[in-house]
């Protein structure tokens, strides 16, 4: 009775969460769809000094389908804990942390405002440190605290950048306004949004964010954490657009942190670590998009990203929670002999992160290389650009092969466990999100429909850049001893290590970072700070106490000598001043 009581927490949080995303979807699609209007309402606190603090809730079709989607994917999140954390002993405990994270992130979607925005900002900062320390060991916590260290980066930096708005007298810059220090507050935003989305140089954050528990990273890595510099990029996007050299820089950073993610991800062979670099490499491609001019495909990448990348989280963690927490793809295998379900549903998410024709994939990735090949990008950005999208389907293809058709070196088959009903539930509700998600957004959304003309020869192109991927399978199959160590032993080094960004960021943050901080913490909050400080007012004012207690003490010779040393100051004075 007391299991089924604790169970109960996360059922009761699942059936909010889809009645929730229910109600937002019919409200965005009906009343918003239908009128084709947004609409803002506005709390004004005080006025200052010409500057307006007010708490603005934006409702329009972006922050409506978002929350849907966010509210869909917490809601099988939930149904999927039911199973995957049955043994945990502080479930409420759990499901507290996630409505906080799920409720951050709201107020993070609805509210325009930057200094507002910092509490849905810091809020997940917050929660995500007490997810990534959940299982409370050496390596959880040494996450943690590379996850935390790198989001107040962005933390200090939205601080800044408020700071610099006080010029303007207004802290919504989502309408296009420009003022002194524009330049300076629009590459702030993008910086701090950088930090949030793991973006290079702060990459190494996002891979050891894997120490949570899986349903945990489904929920991160899919639509809430990892999105929320995309999303503050985007919404914020018609300020931005008015410093040209920002989105340039934004281009860039996002071209390369697409590389970098997905030649990682061919070299990785933890499960885990694999999709969470799918993730990174996915937010570098929204980042790009973002840069070369088209928010709303990056929206709309977005969205359908955030549905299959919840599938690939949630069939890992089946996989893993039934194979006896095994994580290492060397020695996984034959899946789908042993766990039929859960490795079919893996193969779906996988199809459609490559990019397969009328799945959810396709139609967001599609539109973002044909906006690449029309647009105005320079054609070095655009090989990159291809390049980090046709590894896509390389490590989708390592996955299946290392995971689920490959060899199996793992224990005996007594290990293995049946998915339950809810962790089927939770796959089968994501998986038709999956599959006709991206139709069914471009059904209601008018604005996500085609928009540009490319021509045979681009099409061409963009099945090339989608597809080039399979060369990968005969490499492996048929010349995976030619081309062996000896080609790729220093290269693969290099590669599966994030471009060394463990001890570029990484070490910096967690190492350095830490060591600076107990130096200053030494030297100047426990040195001369304090003396001239805290300790140092405090011991003048104590020894002016005693002086003036003993003037006052009452005694003769003490009043004698008072009014002789006051004598002797008026008459000095007085010869100075003659």
């Amino acid at each position: 009775m007391k299991n089924k009581k604790k169970m109960s927490v996360p059922l009761l949080c699942s059936v909010s969460f889809f009645f929730i995303a229910l109600l937002l979807w019919v409200f965005g699609v009906y009343m918003i769809g239908s009128t084709g209007r947004s609409y803002m309402v506005e709390w004004q606190f005080f006025s200052l000094c010409s500057s307006d603090w007010a708490l603005p809730v934006i409702i329009d079709y972006i922050s409506i389908i978002f929350s849907c989607f966010v509210c869909l994917i917490s809601g099988s999140v939930s149904l999927f804990s039911v199973s995957y954390m049955e043994g945990e002993v502080f479930m409420r405990r759990f499901m507290l942390l996630i409505v906080a994270f799920v409720g951050s992130m709201n107020l993070l979607i609805f509210i325009p405002n930057l200094i507002t925005i910092l509490l849905g900002w810091d809020g997940l900062g917050i929660v995500s440190f007490a997810l990534v320390i959940y299982y409370q060991n050496k390596k959880s916590l040494a996450a943690g605290m590379l996850t935390v260290l790198a989001n107040r980066i962005g933390d200090v930096l939205l601080i800044l950048s408020i700071c610099f708005l006080v010029n303007w007298g207004e802290w919504r810059i989502g309408y296009g306004m420009t003022g002194s220090f524009s330049m300076v507050i629009c590459f702030l935003v993008v910086v701090g949004a950088m930090t949030k989305s793991a973006q290079i140089p702060f990459s190494a954050w996002l891979p050891a964010a894997m120490a949570a528990p899986t349903p945990v990273s489904a929920l991160v890595h899919s639509s809430t954490l990892v999105t929320a510099g995309v999303y503050l990029i985007i919404r914020f996007y018609s300020t931005l657009i008015e410093t040209q050299e920002v989105l340039w820089f934004l281009s860039k950073i996002g071209a390369l942190t697409l590389l970098m993610a997905g030649l990682s991800a061919c070299f990785e062979v933890d499960l885990k670590k694999i999709i969470a670099l799918s993730t990174l490499s996915q937010l570098g491609l929204m980042m790009f998009t973002v840069g070369i001019g088209f928010p709303l495909i990056a929206v709309f990448h977005l969205l359908t990203h955030a549905l299959f990348k919840a599938l690939l989280f949630l069939c890992a963690g089946s996989i893993i929670h039934s194979t006896m927490d095994t994580q290492d793809g060397r020695i996984l295998g034959s899946l789908n002999y042993l766990l039929p379900y859960s490795s079919s549903c893996l193969v779906l998410s996988s199809v459609v992160l490559c990019g397969m024709p009328f799945l959810s994939g396709f139609y967001s990735k599609d539109l973002i290389l044909e906006g690449a090949f029309s647009g105005f990008s320079g054609s070095l950005e655009v090989l990159v650009m291809s390049m980090g999208a046709g590894l896509s389907l390389i490590y989708s293809l390592r996955i299946l092969l290392v995971g689920v058709f490959g060899q199996n070196y793992s224990s005996s088959l007594v290990n293995y466990s049946a998915e339950s009903g809810y962790v089927v539930s939770s796959i089968m509700i994501l998986s038709v999100g999956a599959i006709s998600g991206g139709w069914l957004l471009q059904s209601v959304w008018v604005g996500v429909n085609g928009f540009s003309l490319i021509g045979v020869l681009g099409k061409v192109v963009i099945s090339v850049v989608t597809f080039v991927g399979l060369v990968y399978g005969f490499i492996n199959y048929f010349m995976a001893g030619i081309l062996g160590e000896k080609s790729f032993s220093g290269l693969g080094r290099f590669l599966s290590s994030m471009w060394f960004m463990n001890l570029t960021s990484g070490s910096f943050l967690a190492g350095i970072g830490l060591k600076l901080g107990k130096m200053m913490h030494l030297h100047l909050d426990l040195g001369w700070m304090e003396v001239l400080g805290g300790q140092g007012v405090f011991s003048v004012l104590g020894d002016g106490v005693k002086m003036s207690y003993l003037m006052q003490s009452g005694s003769l010779l003490m009043h004698t000598r008072t009014y002789m040393v006051l004598m002797m100051t008026v008459l000095i004075m007085g010869v100075y001043l003659l």
